[in-house]
């Protein structure tokens, strides 16, 4: 497992803002000690047991921290396939895809979500955009048939009984690409709403989850020039600008 942690602790360390008295701070060197020495000593089974074991430890060994927060994004890595069989030591990265989380413990309670980030999904076909406002400022054309391309960025809130996080993540992340493969989409607020709906169905530990899903263009590029038509098959990806489609699916 490959993890960025970021910890923030509130508490009681005001008098080293007021009049420079650290007696209370707990340094930043010494809480990035802490990730490593926990890692060493526990045994976890996911990203947000990890973050739970760290808010836990914080929070009951230090009385002047108040609440303590841990976000961890996880790179993708599989074993390489040889055969049919998962090699024991030999890795493939996931490129830009990452498992998300973060977890609060406080004197209020708990908090957990989990989430996924970078999760890059195409499709060539089964996409459309049309009949959408037309005024002095439109000048994109009606598509009935469009590349459909997208960095997934989703977040979704635990309830308090889950228990399996590894099982709840694979089980979103397989009904997000699902749908989003299957579902003939009119629009990616369309698509995107089928795919949270998907999400919530596949695991019921989950309370809602928010989608930000960035229309990452793919523009026909002209061959007229060279005495050629293009009919949907040369194209060229654009970084910007683009629109940012987002929405939150919830349970009633």
């Amino acid at each position: 497992m490959e993890m960025s942690v970021d910890v923030l602790l509130e508490g009681d360390f005001a008098e080293s803002y007021l009049t420079g008295d650290n007696r209370k701070l707990i340094a930043t060197d010494s809480m990035k000690n802490t990730v490593y020495v926990l890692a060493k000593e526990n045994e976890f089974a996911s990203i947000e047991d990890f973050a739970h074991l760290i808010c836990r430890h914080f929070c009951k060994t230090y009385p002047q921290v108040e609440s303590a927060a841990v976000t961890i994004a996880q790179s993708r890595w599989e074993r390489i396939e040889l055969d049919g069989k998962k090699h024991p030591h030999a890795f493939v990265g996931g490129d830009s895809e990452k498992r998300t989380c973060s977890v609060k413990i406080g004197k209020q309670g708990a908090t957990a979500t989990g989430g996924i980030s970078g999760l890059e999904v195409l499709k060539t076909t089964d996409s459309e955009f049309s009949d959408f406002v037309t005024d002095r400022y439109r000048t994109l054309k009606d598509a009935k048939d469009r590349i459909f391309a997208t960095s997934v960025e989703a977040s979704w809130t635990y309830g308090q009984s889950v228990s399996d996080f590894n099982g709840c993540y694979a089980a979103i992340r397989a009904a997000l690409l699902a749908t989003f493969a299957t579902h003939y989409s009119l629009s990616v607020q369309q698509t995107l709403l089928a795919m949270g709906e998907a999400a919530l169905a596949a695991c019921g530990d989950v309370r809602d989850i928010e989608l930000k899903m960035p229309n990452q263009h793919r523009i026909p590029f002209n061959l007229e020039p060279f005495g050629l038509k293009n009919s949907n098959e040369i194209f060229v990806p654009t970084d910007e600008p683009f629109g940012m489609i987002t929405g939150v699916v919830a349970r009633k």
